[in-house]
């Protein structure tokens, strides 16, 4: 049975059926809804004196995040997304020098981040190479181990596979990557939230992440990222106002004086009301002991591979069954797993699709059971029996 203290379904705005989505984009949480409603109500009141309340903000997020990354607090800001977060860390971190001058990131990452590392490869006439699958769906560590050489300045990592679920060991790529002279960044999209981490001890050089999957804040709501506090006395490459020191930010001087931690990476106003959506998402993380909080989505994400086992042959599962080596969802691929999804949610049963063909399912503790994952294994089995995935049609190009 769901364990009473991780299992709070009422905390949440739930969906009539089974919300399988999670990785995607996490469910409204009654915490989230009051924070957001909480700043609109002091907007109204207070208009631009609402700033004396919502000045530091950002910062004063920087705690809960810390926890759910393995970091201290001045290492981590709520700002921007993680293509903007990036842009804004590779300037500063990617510094090509002589034959040290590539970048490395892997041909399964989501493309975002391989966009904005091209774009400054690009622009320091660098190569942007790909560590390779063997399978299309997973990394093996000796592909990535070749992959990191000398002329390699700057390593880029997921720490989970967005397609298949494949956890990184981010200590020991975050080492290995180090003794080769490079720098190395992680990022946790589809971990933070669901894998306990431990950046600052790993010594990544730095991270980033979203807040709208597994932390429930919200689409679009501000990711986040984290600086070692071995690089905290660096100025970042590019400079904006709310990165500028608190104490004389509205001296408004022209020149520069670098704010305190990761918060100097801030560039412009911070979007208030999405934060306070964050704000009140993370309060579902207090108190929660994340190691547990692991166990738990281990317990589910491996009833839902025994059961594909057993009921879906038709599927590949390849997401890694081993569990240090999976994150908190399962895929299954098969060539008609659109029309599945498709059926599934005519049946109220949300999963995520994936090209080509996969079917991501994420239990989440927080909100689902058991009883959803049976439940979803056995419709699928359903569809498939009755032919009723032929039948469908329509359905969006996002998800």
């Amino acid at each position: 049975m769901p364990k009473p203290d991780l299992y709070r379904p009422e905390a949440f705005a739930m969906p009539p059926g089974i919300y399988m989505d999670g990785n995607s984009l996490g469910l409204m949480p009654h915490a989230a809804k009051r924070a957001v409603e909480s700043r609109l109500a002091d907007w109204a009141e207070l208009a631009v004196v609402g700033w004396d309340r919502w000045f530091g903000l950002s910062e004063a997020l920087s705690p809960a995040l810390s926890r759910l990354v393995g970091a201290r607090p001045e290492e981590v800001i709520a700002t921007g997304s993680i293509t903007t977060n990036l842009h804004l860390l590779l300037p500063t971190f990617y510094r090509p020098q002589g034959q040290r001058r590539h970048l490395l990131a892997t041909e399964l990452d989501f493309p975002t981040d391989l966009y904005a590392m091209r774009s400054w490869a690009d622009l320091n006439g660098a190569e942007l190479r790909l560590i390779p699958s063997r399978d299309g769906h997973t990394l093996h560590p000796d592909d990535i181990a070749a992959a990191i050489t000398g002329e390699i300045a700057l390593v880029l990592l997921p720490t989970v596979l967005y397609r298949s679920g494949q956890l990184l060991d981010v200590a020991r790529w975050t080492a290995h990557a180090h003794a080769q002279g490079c720098v190395v960044g992680w990022d946790a999209a589809h971990s933070i939230g669901a894998v306990p981490h431990q950046f600052h001890d790993w010594d990544a050089d730095f991270a980033v992440w979203c807040s709208y999957k597994y932390l429930n804040a919200g689409p679009g709501a501000p990711g986040g990222l984290f600086v070692h506090e071995r690089h905290l006395g660096t100025v970042p490459a590019l400079r904006g106002w709310w990165g500028n020191d608190k104490a004389s930010q509205f001296k408004m001087a022209n020149d520069y004086e670098r704010g305190e931690g990761a918060g100097a990476y801030q560039l412009g106003t911070p979007p208030i009301l999405s934060l306070a959506a964050l704000e009140g998402a993370l309060e579902v993380y207090d108190g929660v002991d994340l190691a547990q909080l692991r166990a738990r989505s281990l317990e589910l994400t491996g009833l839902l591979l025994t059961l594909a086992d057993e009921q879906l042959p038709e599927m590949q599962v390849i997401t890694p069954r081993a569990e240090a080596e999976r994150g908190g969802h399962i895929s299954l691929q098969w060539e008609h797993n659109r029309q599945v999804s498709l059926a599934l949610r005519a049946r109220g049963i949300v999963p995520d699709y994936r090209e080509p063909g996969i079917l991501r399912l994420a239990p989440i503790p927080f909100y689902n059971s058991e009883a959803d994952v049976r439940g979803t294994v056995q419709a699928i089995r359903e569809i498939i029996d009755s032919g009723e995935y032929r039948t469908v049609g329509g359905g969006s190009a996002v998800s």
